[in-house]
């Protein structure tokens, strides 16, 4: 039986990528990769030791689960690799993190089909 959500999802995936998305650099040490990705974001909300609410705010990249290949594996992102954007002619470097013990990444749809990837701008 055809799983018309999931046919839907894939659908919904192409069209975002061709039409809202943007050219990345992801980076593992030496090893890069370009992506097309779209851009979000998430909000943590962090409660410290004091009782203190603070609020972390992560520039997300969602690129295609398959697109993530580093010397011919695919890969899964992981707290210290590293994405260039560059927007005009400046690039920014962000950080694959997130706050406390928070995943660093998700997949962003029920099929995992695309992985949300949390960052921080580092440079």
């Amino acid at each position: 039986m055809v799983d018309l959500i999931q046919n839907g999802i894939q659908w919904l995936a192409g069209r975002l990528h061709d039409r809202a998305s943007r050219t990345v650099e992801y980076h593992r040490g030496q090893d890069a990769v370009s992506l097309q990705a779209i851009i979000g974001r998430t909000v943590f909300e962090i409660v410290d030791s004091s009782g203190i609410v603070e609020r972390y705010e992560s520039r997300d990249f969602i690129v295609p689960a398959d697109a993530l290949v580093l010397a011919g594996e695919q890969i899964v992102p992981r707290r210290g690799d590293w994405i260039v954007e560059t927007i005009g002619v400046a690039p920014l470097t962000y950080e694959v993190m997130a706050p406390e013990n928070e995943p660093v990444w998700a997949y962003a749809d029920a099929y995992h089909q695309m992985i949300r990837i949390h960052t921080k701008q580092i440079g």
